[in-house]
């Protein structure tokens, strides 16, 4: 057990706050652990340790943030964790806590009523609770009534099953979708050239044809963002409101372009990380932008800092405000 690592009830949901008329809740699917040489890539050891110490296996403790967005006519989930459907050994491995459906629980989220969910990308730490495993071992869509969206591109290259990364990409968590209908595809503005009988979305399975989408609207004030690096077709969210006086006000899930506070110096990426300098330039691009605008930016992966507005400090460097 990592030295860090909680479970109290105190942890189920991580924060709540406004954004201008909308509301917004970080709930959790717990913590995690990862080797921490593989959370900052080439960065020292002696240099990451001061901000994340690691266990006696070089290990972090991390966390799984779910965003829900309540507009009034929709309740938006981004990301939904690891989930229940990891074997023995990925448990162990992973220390997983698959405390999502409580969380939502202990926020006044019903499964039922969610709308959208959105995966930024496919890894399985993202998309984990977007299907769930029932006692009697059969895998169904955990939001009955929800609408699911994905890049294609990403579904396309997890149906490559690369040597790479494909232990990230496991089909229950997203192929009972295509079965279901629930699964849209977003292709933003054509450029992947992706159809709904697409040969690069096909898997194994005998599985419906793929609904794609080349607009970047979810819901109304909830939009995606391409933001390669991570991976190549990994998709920012951002939430947008209209704040008293009639300003707005702008929230990002930014994904594992930045997994935690931690990571906001644009040079310290992941050895996760598919393309670590198109990652340094794509954190420059997307912090001009939200520090400039003050953007309420969420981290997918902090344990610490769920969520804050992002400031420059005396060095130039980019750091959580609040």
């Amino acid at each position: 057990m990592h030295p860090a690592k909680t479970s109290s009830d105190e942890d189920l949901v991580r924060e709540r706050r406004a954004l201008g008329d909308l509301e917004l809740i970080v709930c959790s699917d717990g913590t995690y652990v990862l080797d921490g040489g593989a959370m900052f890539g080439v960065v020292p050891k002696t240099m990451w340790q001061k901000r994340m110490p690691a266990d006696e296996q070089n290990r972090v403790l991390l966390g799984l943030n779910t965003l829900v967005v309540r507009t009034g006519s929709a309740v938006v989930l981004v990301e939904t964790g690891i989930g229940n459907k990891q074997s023995p050994k990925m448990q162990e491995i992973f220390q997983n806590e698959e405390r999502l459906p409580a969380s939502l629980a202990a926020a006044g989220v019903r499964p039922d009523e969610v709308t959208h969910v959105v995966n930024t990308h496919l890894h399985f730490d993202h998309c984990g609770w977007n299907t769930t495993l029932g006692e009697d071992g059969v895998v169904r869509p955990t939001f009955s009534n929800a609408r699911y969206f994905a890049a294609a591109g990403e579904l396309a290259h997890g149906r490559l099953q690369l040597e790479r990364d494909r232990v990230s990409y496991l089909g229950p968590n997203y192929d009972p979708l295509l079965a279901s209908g629930q699964l849209t595809l977003i292709d933003l503005h054509g450029a992947g050239g992706f159809t709904p009988g697409d040969a690069r979305l096909r898997g194994p399975e005998a599985l419906p044809e793929a609904r794609i989408q080349t607009s970047a609207e979810i819901a109304p004030g909830v939009w995606v963002e391409a933001f390669p690096g991570h991976t190549a077709s990994m998709l920012g969210v951002h939430v947008e409101a209209r704040a008293h006086g009639g300003a707005t006000e702008r929230a990002c899930y930014i994904g594992d372009l930045i997994p935690t506070h931690h990571h906001l110096d644009a040079t310290w990426v992941m050895g996760y990380d598919l393309d670590p300098l198109t990652c340094i330039s794509e954190r420059k691009r997307f912090l001009e932008q939200a520090v400039a605008e003050e953007w309420v930016v969420v981290f997918p992966h902090d344990h610490q800092v769920a969520t804050a507005r992002v400031v420059w400090n005396e060095k130039g460097k980019a750091v959580a405000r609040d």
